[in-house]
């Protein structure tokens, strides 16, 4: 069948490239140079039966969101995590992961994958360590095959891309406690990658194997998003020598899979202080060109327990805004326990809105629409249009009927400011229209 890649450089144009230029308003002639050098991907695996909304990622087009769903050791039922991804589908993330370590995670993967017709991923060393536990009762007891079985368990159920942690070696993890890091290793599949190198003293089995990951990963079409093991887990941490070897190896290991036409992605931070957002951008962008990033947060600081959706939607706004290509949203619960249905909402709308912010900087003309709709709204007093056009309705509606019997009161003002509403006081305005000689 062949990948998006192969067949971009082959000038092959297909359904899913097809379906991605109508949803970016851009041409095909377009997009295929830039799926053929790999600055743009479409995850999407050929195993797939069902049809799925497409996505591209990377530059030039919309910064999209993630959700993240799955299971724990401690609490894993499968309904709540139906229920997180029907949010997640219905709220508009554009892709989804599956972190399932808990439970029959294969059968939740299945599910989850039946019913989300967006793009979707995995990290399919958390099926090691599943794998570990369930059998051994102790994760690090497994074999190097068990991390390459899980793979390809995956990537024969149909996952578009999966995070595998390939760039950190086993000299790597060797200094993890020499650097002694404030926040350590926060990655779960890095610091289960790194605990069982050191164990048994061997190389990292993804690193080991790696060219048989990119054989099945080109027979499936299936994009490696290859993992940062070490990213900061504290704002004190960032790009530490840990960090910045490791994005040095995938930026290598994003060009050996490129020359067997495996899409790519790349992933980041993390925890980073304010002033050091455009500069990780700048960094990662200067070692892997123009690949698509890929980034968690990132979260700018380490004290908004409850809250960190917020502190790291301000990070995720200026990532975009700098060249970001995919949003790792992050809830409420971030730190704390397992998120909710309602949580995933809250943090995917938080990263809705950090993606438009970032596209208002890098595709203006485009993602302006949007808020010149709104405005006009707006002055007009058209409630029905300004609910319609909010980036959440249902809770727009639910805040502005609040004080009114009937659905909508459009040309009345809200309870805000009620008689003194500008467009009551000076009704002008709502007849105004810019003209190009007007100062």
């Amino acid at each position: 069948m062949g990948t998006q890649m192969s067949a971009a450089k082959r000038n092959v144009v297909t359904d899913e490239m097809r379906a991605v230029a109508k949803d970016e308003d851009i041409t095909t002639d377009w997009l295929i140079s830039k799926i053929a050098n790999g600055s743009i991907i479409i995850p999407n695996n050929n195993m797939r039966n069902q049809n799925i909304h497409n996505v591209g990622i990377g530059k030039g087009l919309k910064t999209k969101v993630n959700v993240n769903i799955g299971t724990s050791t401690l609490k894993n039922n499968i309904d709540d995590e139906i229920a997180k991804a029907e949010i997640a589908v219905k709220y508009h993330a554009d892709t989804m992961m599956d972190l399932s370590d808990g439970g029959d995670i294969t059968k939740i993967r299945r599910k989850l994958l039946d019913i989300a017709p967006i793009t979707f991923g995995t990290v399919p060393i958390y099926e090691a360590y599943n794998y570990g536990v369930t059998k051994f009762k102790d994760p690090l007891l497994i074999n190097e095959d068990a991390f390459i079985q899980a793979f390809e368990n995956n990537v024969k159920d149909g996952v578009d891309y999966t995070t595998i942690h390939a760039g950190i070696t086993k000299d790597i993890a060797k200094r993890i406690l020499k650097v002694r890091r404030h926040g350590g290793i926060v990655s779960k599949g890095g610091t289960i990658t790194a605990a069982w190198m050191l164990k048994y003293d061997k190389e990292n089995p993804y690193v080991k194997c790696y060219d048989y990951i990119l054989e099945l990963a080109n027979k499936y079409d299936v994009t490696l998003s290859l993992g940062d093991a070490l990213r900061p887990g504290s704002i004190l941490d960032s790009h530490d020598e840990l960090q910045i070897q490791e994005m040095i190896n995938v930026s290598r290991l994003t060009k050996r899979a490129h020359s067997k036409n495996v899409q790519v992605m790349v992933e980041g931070p993390g925890h980073v202080p304010l002033n050091e957002v455009k500069s990780n951008v700048i960094l990662a962008k200067s070692l892997i060109g123009n690949v698509p990033y890929y980034v968690l947060g990132p979260l700018v600081t380490d004290i908004a327990s409850g809250y960190d959706h917020i502190a790291s939607a301000i990070g995720a706004a200026i990532s975009s805004s700098e060249g970001v290509d995919l949003l790792c949203y992050i809830t409420p619960s971030e730190h704390l326990a397992l998120p909710t249905s309602k949580e995933v909402k809250e943090g995917l709308i938080a990263y809705r809105i950090a993606a438009h912010v970032g596209d208002l900087v890098k595709l203006r003309e485009k993602a302006i629409k949007w808020d010149l709709e709104m405005t006009k709204a707006r002055r007009s007093l058209d409630w029905e249009k300004q609910l319609a056009l909010s980036i959440d309705p249902e809770n727009a509606m639910r805040i502005h009927n609040r004080d009114y019997e009937s659905h909508t009161r459009n040309n009345l003002p809200c309870t805000m400011c009620g008689g003194a509403c500008v467009y009551i006081m000076l009704p002008e305005q709502r007849k105004y229209t810019k003209n190009d000689d007007d100062e």
